[in-house]
């Protein structure tokens, strides 16, 4: 009876542990992505700092919508990363407002001073437009852009969106990993300006990781915005400030440069992808690159060849060099140029276009094209909130602290998004008096019957190639979005050329092939901010769900708010 009861419990622990192995078979998650995605019922913030994620989802939890939101966190990301974005940078937009069930595009993009010039440059010696200093900078369009977003969609006030950026400038905020590597990066830079190096410098050394920073310059210049709105910026002590720093590095920039100066809304444009619609904002930014590379990638079966295969690249890597020819040569502001932008996203075109790529060969240099004429360092974050109104920004200083002039006592670096104009007279993108040049920045929507995403990818000449490998990603692969995120990814940042840039994460045999093909490799480990960091929010409108997820590129975070009807007594 003994050895029986024995057995018998033998056989039942074998049953037991075998069920349990088989569940675990079950249940098991052999997966290529590092985290999870949020899900929510409430609205999400994503942005690449978890303190703007949560100022956004804090103002979404005190009756926000997901434009306040996106102000409240785009402010605090100028104070915790100052090098990529600030207040003296440019801002776009794609707004999805659920109740009309449109799209709203918004160019917040500053115009060259009135005075500037091709010959003006010439006469102070200078055969390009520079890099740094005075002479690359526009006037800054992001404060105009947060009022002309709250004006029409918002349900709050500047002074309520701007407080936790304000306190959090004022109080202090520890440096995290990835923002400690760039100001470590940029401390010379920073030491070239009096103004900066006060602002961002600690006893003349970047701050570490972990030390608390503190900006009481920018919780200054915060506080004239939410007192007195963007006035206070282009016509206030903000604009007498940078007028002040003008000046005194030979600047061309008047008064009127700045109060004359508006944001406008703009019509998204769009292409279609396997069933897709894939909306990005028109010129002067790249996003039309993105929508002409998904026209070029649709003519390959990509999902047949594999996802990161080395044929599947190949064709990505040569349908941008095809896409950003074109960019190169048409885009620039198109209030001073007619450009072919129905041209560009006809399909007709890609499919010729398309004709050019050599299964088998990189090629190097590539013309841009003929399409047919029309008749007529930067941060990103992403909302979406419960009542399914979505929000897709983007705002940047260019290069890493823009010109690396800050006007004393403000607390922000003036961009210089002027140094993507050149000096060719005949070039639709030559610098003028109140002109806006190329764009690099882009934000992006992508939808399919009741699904909306809106996503971003930073990086400048990255933005539009990543875009495109996104979507591919999320259509061609069936990923979610944060696996669509995390995937490894290819940049080309020049225009010339068989160099490309590719993460090491690929399969094992990629590197040769790639390389035999005859393109010129440069790898990366892991998880490298040379690919740019994104964020991206999902929802599915039939069930009332929201999806979020944040690139580990980055320092950052999905947030959901947190709707507590009732707290318990």
């Amino acid at each position: 009876m003994r050895k029986h009861s024995i057995r018998l419990a033998l056989l039942l622990f074998a049953g037991i542990l075998t069920m349990e192995m088989n569940q675990d078979k079950v249940f098991a998650q052999d997966r290529g992505q590092g985290r999870s995605m949020v899900i929510s019922q409430g609205g999400i913030v994503a942005t690449e700092s978890p303190l703007a994620s949560k100022a956004g989802a804090a103002v979404l939890e005190r009756g926000g919508n997901a434009v306040d939101a996106a102000i409240a966190a785009h402010a605090v990301m100028t104070v915790v990363a100052p090098m990529w974005n600030g207040i003296g940078g440019d801002l776009f937009a794609i707004v999805y407002d659920a109740k009309t069930g449109k799209y709203y595009g918004l160019n917040a993009s500053g115009w060259a001073p009135a005075a500037q010039s091709i010959d003006r440059l010439r006469q102070k010696g200078l055969q390009e437009v520079p890099v740094r200093g005075i002479e690359s900078a526009t006037v800054p369009g992001a404060v105009d852009g947060w009022q002309k977003l709250l004006d029409r969609f918002g349900k709050k006030k500047l002074n309520e969106v701007l407080a936790p950026a304000i306190q959090i400038a004022d109080d202090g905020y520890p440096v995290t990993e990835w923002i400690a590597l760039h100001f470590a990066k940029d401390a010379d830079l920073l030491r070239n300006s009096e103004a900066a190096a006060k602002t961002f410098l600690i006893n003349d050394r970047p701050p570490r990781v972990g030390e608390v920073m503190h900006n009481p310059d920018l919780a200054w210049s915060l506080r004239q915005i939410a007192a007195g709105g963007r006035d206070a910026f282009y016509k206030g002590p903000i604009a007498k400030s940078l007028l002040e720093l003008s000046a005194q590095h030979g600047g061309s920039f008047t008064a009127k440069d700045f109060a004359d100066y508006s944001s406008e809304w703009v019509e998204p444009i769009s292409t279609t992808y396997r069933g897709w619609t894939v909306l990005e904002l028109p010129p002067n930014v790249q996003g039309i690159g993105a929508l002409e590379m998904l026209n070029l990638m649709e003519q390959f079966d990509l999902h047949k060849m594999g996802l990161n295969s080395t044929q599947a690249l190949h064709i990505q890597i040569e349908a941008k060099k095809l896409a950003y020819a074109d960019v190169l040569r048409y885009i620039a502001d198109p209030k001073m140029n007619k450009m072919p932008v129905s041209g560009m996203l006809s399909k007709a075109y890609a499919a010729e276009r398309a004709k050019l790529i050599d299964p088998d060969h990189a090629k190097c240099e590539v013309a841009p094209g003929t399409p047919v004429p029309d008749a007529g360092d930067t941060t990103y974050l992403s909302v979406v909130d419960r009542d399914g109104n979505m929000v897709s920004l983007i705002e940047s200083n260019y290069d890493e602290f823009g010109s690396g002039l800050v006007a004393a006592g403000t607390g922000f670096p003036l961009h210089d998004r002027g140094a993507l104009f050149n000096m060719d007279k005949d070039s639709p993108n030559a610098i003028a008096g109140h002109k806006r040049p190329l764009h690099t920045i882009i934000p992006a929507f992508m939808e399919k019957d009741q699904t909306r995403i809106a996503f971003g990818i930073m990086g400048g000449w990255n933005q539009a190639q990543a875009h495109a490998q996104f979507v591919s990603h999320i259509v061609d692969f069936n990923q979610n979005i944060q696996a669509a995120m995390e995937t490894a990814r290819f940049t080309k940042r020049t225009f010339g050329g068989c160099d490309v840039e590719l993460e090491n994460r690929v399969p094992g045999n990629v590197r040769a092939e790639l390389t035999a093909k005859g393109h010129v490799l440069t790898m990366h480990n892991g998880f490298s901010d040379a690919f740019g960091g994104g964020q991206a929010v999902m929802r599915d409108y039939a069930a009332g769900v929201n999806y979020g997820a944040s690139d580990p590129r980055k320092d950052g975070a999905a947030v959901p708010e947190l709707v507590i009807k009732e707290w318990i007594k």
